[in-house]
C-alpha cells in the first residue's frame, strides 16, 4: 500500500516539476521544441507515463 502511495506521490512531482520547468520557458524556446504554451500540462503527462 505505501509502496502505491509512494509511486502515486513520484508521478505527480515529476508532472509538477515539468509543468514548472516548461512554464519558465518563453515562447520561443518552446516554439523550438515544437510545444505550445497550451499544450505544457499535455507533453507533461506523456513524460509520466
Amino acid at each position: 500500500m505505501f509502496d502505491t502511495i509512494r509511486q502515486k506521490y513520484r508521478t505527480w512531482k515529476t508532472y509538477q516539476n515539468t509543468v514548472s520547468e516548461l512554464s519558465r520557458l518563453s515562447n520561443r524556446e518552446l516554439n523550438d521544441l515544437g510545444i505550445g504554451r497550451g499544450d505544457i500540462r499535455f507533453v507533461a503527462r506523456q513524460s509520466v507515463r
